[in-house]
């Protein structure tokens, strides 16, 4: 398939508009056998990487760099979702058109089950935690995004600071949170609330009845069926808890400033994985290799951060300023997607149990 056949399939866009004038870099490498995979993937030129949307996680700044130091290989993605990624991959798996997929993790288990992705370890995939990493390599953690009170001062007096502070009167019909049957990011806050009183993945009953008890203290405004980030900004939301990555985008880029309080519960929070893989039998290995490595590299991660989502690889340096709007949090637990995954049913009837019948 030609080239352009091949982007025209896959629905990419392409970067030429984010390219600067042509550079090849000079200096150390950011890995040992960069430069020899680099002439490697200039004999393919193009790499196609699925679900990489450039206004998401920053994407557009890995995209821009990764054109600066690899001007002769052209970057094209397109943004269709994990689930869709997925099944993308499963019905051109006899003539591949992607290179790359980036998912939520638990859709890179499932591409991993279909056998769609290949075995890779880039660099840094040993200092990942065992969970966020499938042990052949079919799948490994790039970014996490980590469950966070996101607390409209303008209409809370008292920022609350863990999960039992929500069960005070004061927060009556004030807390906001997506339905665990529905959305992932339900499913995620439910096993954080399990950590929090106790419980584990292995464990998420203690989650749903503490999510049982803020019902019954009259304490939930709404459960939402979809994730709420307008209505935040908005101001019709006090508390909601979701994504630390909304509250930074909410509170740094889109104008709440200092009345947004972002807070990482003191008990426990969770971190859910975000995957990227490389393509089984893809039209150009070596640069989807390439990709791979940049996004897992120090540079890579440090960038991921900017765009408010914390680098799955740890004690990745930080710009003072970025650092210090996500300060370390040692109380946040790596999610096992793998172990969540096989839960949902059960998370489901335990929330609805608690929840529902209120």
């Amino acid at each position: 398939m030609q080239r352009r056949q091949l982007i025209q399939a896959a629905g990419a866009l392409p970067l030429a508009a984010l390219a600067p004038a042509a550079f090849s870099f000079d200096g150390p490498e950011l890995y040992a056998g960069e430069k020899a995979l680099y002439q490697a993937a200039q004999k393919e030129g193009l790499c196609v990487s699925f679900d990489t949307g450039p206004e998401w996680a920053n994407w557009k700044a890995l995209f821009r760099e990764f054109k600066k130091r690899y001007p002769e290989i052209e970057l094209t993605y397109n943004d269709i979702g994990s689930a869709a990624t997925v099944l993308a991959l499963e019905k051109t798996r006899r003539r591949p058109q992607a290179d790359t997929a980036y998912y939520f993790a638990a859709s890179a288990v499932d591409a991993a089950a279909k056998d769609v992705v290949a075995p890779f370890k880039p660099v840094n995939f040993e200092h990942l935690p065992p969970v966020f990493r499938e042990a052949e390599g079919r799948w490994f953690t790039i970014h996490t995004l980590n469950i966070a009170f996101l607390v409209n001062r303008q209409l809370v007096k008292t920022v609350p600071t863990g999960w039992a502070d929500l069960l005070r009167p004061e927060y009556r019909n004030a807390v906001v949170y997506l339905d665990p049957r529905t959305a992932g990011v339900g499913q995620v806050v439910a096993f954080a609330a399990a950590y929090a009183m106790g419980g584990s993945v292995d464990d998420v009953k203690p989650g749903t009845d503490y999510l049982g008890r803020l019902h019954a203290a009259g304490n939930v405004l709404r459960v939402e069926g979809t994730t709420p980030y307008a209505k935040f900004l908005k101001g019709e939301i006090p508390i909601w808890i979701g994504y630390e990555n909304d509250g930074l985008k909410a509170r740094h880029v889109d104008g709440m400033g200092d009345a947004l309080e972002v807070v990482i519960p003191r008990e426990a929070s969770v971190a859910a994985p975000y995957a990227i893989s490389l393509v089984k039998n893809g039209p150009n290995p070596n640069a989807g290799k390439l990709w791979l490595n940049f996004t897992m590299s120090q540079a890579g991660q440090a960038l991921f951060a900017q765009g408010f989502v914390r680098p799955a690889v740890p004690g990745v340096p930080l710009a003072a300023d970025i650092a210090a709007k996500m300060p370390a949090a040692p109380q946040i637990r790596p999610l096992d997607v793998v172990k969540a995954s096989a839960r949902k049913a059960e998370v489901d009837r335990l929330w609805a149990e608690a929840t529902v019948g209120r």
